[in-house]
C-alpha cells in the first residue's frame, strides 16, 4: 500500500465491494469476468490492499449493477463509520 493512501478509505471501499458482490451472489471470479478485471485484483481490492483507478471504479460499479455515484456515496457512508470507529479505538 502506498504511504499516501488512506487506510480507512481502503477499508470502506473493500467492505462495500465485498458486501455488494455477496448481495449479488457473485464470486470474485464472476465479478472479475463481468468487469474485465483479474480475480486477484478483485481480491486485493476486497482486502484493502490496493485502490481502483477511475476506469476500474466505473467497471466495478457496472459489474455490481450500480452507478459510480451510488458506489462512491455508499463508500462515503462506510468511510464516516470507519473514521468514527478509528477515533474510538484511538481514544
Amino acid at each position: 500500500m502506498r504511504a499516501h493512501q488512506d487506510p480507512d478509505l481502503l477499508r470502506a471501499f473493500a467492505a462495500e465491494v465485498r458486501a455488494r458482490r455477496d448481495a449479488a451472489g457473485l464470486s470474485q471470479e464472476a465479478l472479475a469476468f463481468q468487469c474485465s478485471l483479474n480475480r486477484t485484483f478483485i481480491a486485493k481490492l476486497e482486502l484493502g490492499q490496493t485502490s481502483p483507478s477511475l476506469t476500474t471504479l466505473f467497471r466495478l460499479a457496472d459489474g455490481l449493477s450500480a452507478t459510480p455515484t451510488q458506489l462512491v456515496e455508499a463508500v462515503a457512508v462506510r468511510l464516516r463509520k470507519e473514521r468514527t470507529a478509528s477515533r474510538r479505538r484511538a481514544a
